[in-house]
Parts: C-alpha cells; structure tokens; sequence
C-alpha cells in the first residue's frame, strides 16, 4: 500500500513539474508578441514578434558619416548620446532624445497590436538624414517589399504583411533604405495608416496613458517608479537563439561582450538577474518569472545557479553568487500567488542550496572558492578557474579589499577565509527555502531547511566580536578576524543572527559612523577609513545598489524605523542625483560626489542601480 501511494504520489509530482514547465514556455510565448525595441543590438530597432520584422533607424550627417547603432550610456568613440525618458515594458510607447553630430532629435514610438507609429521630433535645425529600413532579423524568413512612398514587410510565403509608410516628411529611396529629412516632425506608421498630426495625437495619447498610470500607482515615489520600470523596459529584450524574453543588465555588457553579428547577444548574472525580478515584480509577474525562472534554470547540467550564463554557452561551472534566489521567488509569490512558480524553481533551488554545504563548508560556516571542472565551450572565462580571483567573483564584490592578502587553498578549491556575507545570506536562503517547501507540501525537506538555518545562525556567531561589537571574516589558517570590513558585515541581519542589542550596537558604531559607511550617500562597499576608498575602483570604495538593498532588507528585521527611513532616503536620493538630470542609472556611484560618470567601471544604465528605487517603493508598503 506505501509502495502504491509513493508511486501516486510521484506521478502526481511530475505532472506538476510537466505542467509547470508548460506554462513557462507558454508563459514566453505570450511575451515574445508585438512591437518592442527587442533587439540587444540597437535601442532604435523595432521588432515585431514573433516573425521578427523589423524597423531599423539609423542617422547620417550632412558628411555622410553613419551611425548605426544606438545603445544608452555607450561611451565608445562617436558613439551618439541618449537620453531615455519613458519605456512601457510591453513596448506601447517608448521615449528618447538623441544627440549626435549636430543632430538633435527626439525618438518616440507607440504600439498597438501590430500596429506602430515612430514619431521623430527634430529638437533644434540640422543637416542630415533619418535612415530608415524595413527588413526581417535573425534568419525568420521575413521580407521587405519596398516603393518609392510606402514599403510591406512580413513572412515569406505568406498572407500576413503589415503595410508601412511616411507621414510629415518625403522620403527617398534607395533600395530597400528610406533617407528622410530632419528639417521637420516626421513619423513611420506601419500596420497603420494616419496623417502627420493623428500620429501626434496617437503618440500623445499612449505617452499620457503610460504617465498616469504611474503617477496614480505611486504618486509619492513617482520618480523613483518611473526611473525604475523605465530603465527594465528598454534593457528588456528577446534573444532569438534560446527564444527567451530576458532582461540583462545592460545592452552594453551584452552587445558589445558577447553579440554576434546575426543574433545580438546576452549576458545572465545570477544575483544581478533575481534582483530583476524583484524590480519587475512589482508590477509585472510576467516578466518577473520570465527572468527568474531563466537563471535558475542555468542550473541545469551545473548543480547549482553559476556566477554568469552567456549567450555564446558558457556558464561559471566553479563557482556560483550570493543565494538570493529563494528569496526572489518567496517575495514574488507573496505579491502574486501562483504556486506552479514555485514548482518548476524549488528542485533547482534546493539543490543549490545541497551544493553550497558539500562545496564550500569549512568548520561550519562557508568560504567562497571555485572549483575546477572540465572545460565545456573553451570559452576564454573557462581558464579562470581554482583561483582566488575566481573565488572573489563568487562573493559578486570582485575587487573587495575584504580579500586583500587572504590565500587560496587549490586542494580545496576555497579562499581560506569564513565569510560572514556568504554564510549569512545562506541562512537566509534556508529560511525562504523551507517557506517554499512547506507551501508545495514538502514537510520534510522544510524541517531540514529550517535546521540548516538555525544552525548557521548559531555558528555565525562564531565570527561576532563582542569587543568591537561588530561580525568579521575569520581566516580558516589561524583562527584570526579579518579587520577589513565592507557592507557584508551587516548581513547576519538578514539571517537574523543578532539580537536587538547587538543590531543597535553594530548601526550605532559603522553603520551610522561617518568614519565607517555613513555621510551624505550611502553605502560605500569599504568603509571610508579603509586606504582602498581612496581607490574609487570598483568594489573598493564606490556604492552598489545591492548592497544598499540588502542591508535595508536586515534593517527591516530590527525594531530601527529612525535609521531605516534615514537610509531610503539617501538611498533615493543618490538614484535621483543622476536619473533626473541625465537619465542614467549607474552600475555603481562615488562614494563622495555621488558621481557614477567619474569612472569608466560603471555602466552608465546597468539596472541594478534601480534597487535604489524599489528601496523607497518597498518602504511605502
């Protein structure tokens, strides 16, 4: 009778799993329809999905120079200059200004089922043209049919074609490439046919349906909600070699990184892609699942989620990246629901928090490192590994100082250090972990999940130091705390290891020290008596969204609201010092000036420097 119920009981479980993995494939195909700027490549390419057509823009100044590719924040040389002030997710109106060789202009586009208007509002007089090509992406069979006045474009072969054609301005046509004057307003209406001035009222109408809709959901932290869901849509795009809706980081990191001619390209960093999801849940679940279900499932032929999944096959084999994971999910179910989410990520999921203690355990708390494999694609990363280096990216602060002099064991494959950032945030996953066994019914596992926590909470308390009154990082060699400090020190908060006392005493003496992390922006990734501030390199010195997210999520667990609104605060406000003036949104800032332009090692629109903003937007709940 046992025998026959497990045998049911298994049965039932793959139908669940089958189900699930069904409707995340169902769930792509529904986001991969319609209008949308969906190519990583150009930010002025409009495509049509799923037959990818296509509207590609390109400029040419009165010398006959090109530009052909338009991506935010490129600082390559000659590269034009964007200003991004409006992007819907679902590609309904997007809004840009562009700037390059005396050109001026301002780009907005609105989509309604398969129809789109492209309106180009010259900002000040110039010579050059607006380049203009109909055409099909990726190997689709896609055509273009061209006239002098008006072009169709649509599958080989087949009934659907969408006409196209110019309003406010004459083109000229040479082959299938209109050249149109930037003299005066012009607009592109394709699927549609309307005269200059309808396309203005029907691009006016979708960009005020767009701005109230987000002044009436967050009319409090409207800009930070508006920088936030803005800088999601146009990093947002489709990858036609997995068929996925996916949202990088950034189009420079994975154009220029990792594109190929005909494909574009993507790169998949794990906390960074749960942290999307978290920005995208909170208000499309869509989208939310769509980017984390997809790194979770990187997992699969690694045993755990990897630092990194690129588009060319490679993925980190030796190492993974703080566990954040599970917390993504729970906090997306909170807000939404739907537990077959749950079940297509928790196998993974568990398994990854399997490998972190029979990989990186040491004496019972957990050291970062990176562990050789052989190589898959030959892919240049691949050589990267059994090193320190590689078991610093696992840690996601590369360049720490926490790591300064500390030696790796290549028996081991670890840095001979206990880490309190990995190990706390470790008892974090185990508390989200068990949440979501209890809720798919897995009894078992979800006690053995809350031991582990438990556990680790008790051993972090190996690495407090009651003098100091502060965790530290303890070499595994002699037994030493690690004076060099960052904001990883505070997650034990997360894991909720201290106590109330111990929490105030570790806010009151650097948390709030302006000689440790406080002053006018925060969080610094070293404090600012540490010599590596000086540096302003990276994970020396500078702020990380993240960092600034995590620790106001362990300040939530404490009884500190005086402090933790102080923090949103700063937090907002260092978001908005850039996003207002510029549009930008940084991959890191100055710790002094709140600068992110002052640096080359910071993209200038990476979108986990949005987590600033769900901060305020997660405070007002």
């Amino acid at each position: 009778m046992n025998k026959k119920i497990l045998i049911v009981f298994a049965a039932l479980l793959m139908a669940c799993i089958c189900s699930a993995t069904e409707r995340y494939e169902a769930l792509h195909r529904e986001l991969a329809r319609g209008w949308n700027t969906w190519d990583t490549r150009s930010v002025l390419t409009h495509v049509f999905l799923p037959n990818a057509l296509a509207i590609d823009l390109q400029l040419e100044d009165s010398l006959g120079k090109r530009a052909t590719r338009f991506l935010i924040g490129d600082r390559s040389a000659d590269a034009p200059l964007l200003h991004p002030y409006a992007h819907s997710y679902d590609g309904g109106y997007t809004c840009l200004c562009v700037s390059w060789h005396g050109i001026d202009m301002k780009v907005e586009s609105a989509a309604r089922d398969s129809a789109l208007v492209i309106l180009i509002s010259p900002i000040s007089s110039a010579s050059g043209w607006l380049i203009v090509s109909p055409k099909g992406l990726w190997g689709r069979g896609c055509q273009a049919e061209c006239s002098e006045t008006s072009f169709e474009i649509g599958p080989r072969r087949s009934e659907f074609m969408l006409h196209g054609s110019f309003a406010g301005g004459k083109p000229t046509l040479d082959g299938n490439t209109y050249f149109l004057s930037l003299d005066s307003p012009l607009a592109i209406c394709c699927g549609v046919n309307l005269n200059l001035q309808k396309a203005q009222e029907w691009i006016k109408a979708s960009a005020d349906s767009l701005d109230n809709y987000k002044r009436k959901r967050y009319p409090d932290n409207y800009d930070c909600y508006n920088a936030m869901s803005t800088i999601m849509g146009w990093n947002c795009i489709y990858d036609p070699q997995i068929r996925r809706v996916i949202t990088p980081v950034s189009r420079i990191w994975s154009s220029q990184w990792f594109a190929s001619q005909d494909f574009g390209g993507f790169c998949l960093f794990c906390w960074d892609t749960y942290f999307a999801a978290l920005m995208l849940g909170i208000d499309n679940k869509e989208l939310a699942y769509a980017n984390a279900l997809e790194i979770t499932l990187a997992a699969d032929g690694v045993g755990f989620v990897p630092n990194c999944y690129y588009s060319n096959g490679f993925k980190s084999r030796d190492r993974s990246q703080p566990p954040v994971g599970s917390m993504a999910f729970w906090k997306l179910y909170e807000r939404y629901g739907d537990k077959w989410v749950l079940s297509e990520a928790y196998p993974r999921l568990k398994v990854w928090n399997d490998w972190w203690l029979q990989n990186r355990l040491c004496d019972g708390l957990l050291c970062l490192g990176s562990s050789p494999y052989q190589r898959v694609t030959y892919f240049r990363s691949e050589y990267d590994q059994n090193t320190k280096y590689a078991s610093c990216l696992e840690s996601g602060l590369d360049n720490s100082p926490m790591f300064d002099g500390v030696p790796f064991d290549t028996n081991t494959h670890l840095m001979q250090q206990q880490d309190v950032g990995i190990s706390s945030l470790f008892a974090m996953d185990c508390e989200y972990l068990s949440k979501i066994a209890t809720e798919l019914g897995y009894a078992d596992d979800a006690a053995e999940l809350a031991v582990r926590a438990e556990y680790m909470r008790q051993q972090l308390s190996r690495l407090w130091d009651e003098g100091r009154g502060f965790y530290y990082n303890r070499s595994t060699v002699d037994g030493s705390f690690n004076c060099r400090i960052s904001p990883t020190c505070f997650y034990p908060l997360l894991a909720q290891a201290p106590s109330q006392a111990q929490a105030q005493r570790m806010i009151d003496n650097y948390l709030l020290n302006p000689e440790y992390f406080w002053g006018k922006y925060v969080i610094p990734s070293s404090p600012r008596c540490d010599p590596s501030s000086k540096d302003n390199d990276y994970w020396r010195g500078r702020i990380w969204a993240p960092l600034n997210y995590l620790v106001y999520l362990g300040l939530c667990n404490y009884d500190l609201p005086e402090v933790r609104a102080q923090f949103v605060e700063k937090s907002k406000a260092l978001l908005l010092k850039s996003w207002l003036s510029r549009g930008y949104i940084f991959e890191n800032y100055n710790a002094e000036t709140g600068e992110g332009d002052d640096t080359l090692r910071s993209d200038k629109f990476y979108h986990w420097g949005a987590l600033l903003s769900l901060i305020a937007l997660e405070n007002e709940k």
